[in-house]
Formats: structure tokens, C-alpha cells, sequence
């Protein structure tokens, strides 16, 4: 197999690969930190006891999980412009990795909440805190600290996520793979490449995950 894969098409391909590696990078930053946000606006509203918010959280979170991010790409791609909202395929992109990574990302969240002793929040109930309060000084940053580790794991599922963004034509690192295929017919080298820079992907934000567990330990036993 190695004597007939061309390794000097790869090189010749390489500066597209980058740049499709550059565009995947920047999508994967830019929707997990809307899809951090947004999980935490989702967990708070499904927390809490207003019902106006809460039901829609709800529904919100239970849809997304319910349904494939394919379908959610086509639905916001095809879906939009019939809306008369026309918005390019790379915003649409970033819009469906966060509305799908954002409610799992809240339920993430809401398990890290869930494991706030409650002595914590009759204290902060006590000392005259409200809500919002409670949330950002006692709740949240604790949260946040115990789900580190999965919220990284997420982040991973995301990155790998965004190559179906190639179905709607936007320039990532999978669609450079279709590229050289469509052009030289040669899938083996091109998706051989893609799933190389994805690993080099995985392995690091995996390196970051198993050192902020590291901290996080460490901090527990401190």
C-alpha cells in the first residue's frame, strides 16, 4: 500500500491542507466559546423557577440532543433563506456547532451544579445574595471547576464535529480532502492527510484535558 501512495501530491496539496487546518481551527475556537455561553445562559434558565424561561430551555436542550448535527446544518442552511435570512455558510456553521454543542454543554454544567453541596447555596441565601448572585460567585465557579475534564471532551467531539461543515461547502480542513480527491482522484492520500491533522488536533486538546484534570487533582488535595 505505502509503494503506491504518492506522498509528493500531499506536499503538493499541503498549503490548501493548512488552510483548511487554519479554518477548522478558528470555527472550533470561535463556536466553543458561543457554545460555553450559551450553555451556561440554557442551564440557568432551566434551573431556574421561571417557568417562561425554563420550559423553552428546556425544549431547547432536549431537541438538540434529540436530533443529528447533520440534520441541524441542513435545517439552518436550507432553513434560513427560506426565512428571507440570508447568512453565509461559515456563520451558519459556527450557529449550528453552538446551538448543538451549547446543550450539551448545559447539561455538562448542570451536572456541575448539581454537585454543589447545598450548604453552599443556604449560605449564600443567607448573606442576602440573589439569584444571579449565587450563580456567579458560588455556583458557577465551582461548577466550571468540576467539569473542566468533560467540557474539554466536548470541545474534541466539536472539533471533529465541524467536518460535516464541509457538506455545505464551507473551505475546512475535510473539504481540502474533497478537494484533492475531486481533482487528482486520490482519497487515499487526502483523507489519509485529514485524519492525520485531526489527530494532531485530538492529541493536544487531549494533553489539555489530562493536564487541567492534573491541576484540578492536585488543587482537590491541596
Amino acid at each position: 500500500m505505502l509503494a503506491d501512495f504518492n506522498f509528493r501530491v500531499i506536499l503538493e496539496y499541503l498549503p490548501l491542507f493548512l488552510t483548511g487546518l487554519r479554518s477548522t481551527f478558528l470555527i472550533s475556537i470561535v463556536s466553543i466559546g458561543l457554545a460555553i455561553a450559551t450553555g451556561i445562559i440554557a442551564c440557568a434558565c432551566r434551573i431556574s423557577g421561571i417557568r417562561l424561561i425554563k420550559y423553552p430551555a428546556i425544549a431547547y436542550i432536549e431537541i438538540v440532543r434529540s436530533t443529528p448535527l447533520l440534520v441541524q446544518i441542513y435545517f439552518l442552511y436550507f432553513g434560513l433563506p427560506t426565512l428571507g435570512i440570508r447568512v453565509p455558510e461559515i456563520q451558519t456553521g459556527i450557529l449550528a456547532l453552538m446551538l448543538n454543542s451549547g446543550a450539551y454543554i448545559a447539561e455538562i454544567i448542570r451536572a456541575g451544579i448539581n454537585s454543589v453541596e447545598p450548604g453552599q447555596i443556604e449560605a449564600g441565601v443567607s448573606s442576602g445574595l440573589n439569584y444571579i448572585q449565587r450563580m456567579r460567585f458560588i455556583i458557577l465557579p465551582q461548577a466550571l471547576g468540576v467539569t473542566v475534564p468533560p467540557l474539554l471532551g466536548q470541545a474534541i467531539v466539536l472539533v471533529k464535529d465541524s467536518a460535516l461543515l464541509s457538506l455545505i461547502s464551507v473551505a475546512e480542513l475535510t473539504r481540502a480532502g474533497q478537494t484533492l480527491t475531486s481533482e487528482r482522484f486520490m482519497p487515499s492520500e487526502a483523507f489519509f492527510t485529514v485524519a492525520f491533522f485531526y489527530m494532531c488536533i485530538y492529541f493536544c486538546l487531549k494533553a489539555l484535558a489530562d493536564w487541567s484534570q492534573r491541576k484540578l487533582i492536585f488543587r482537590e488535595a491541596y
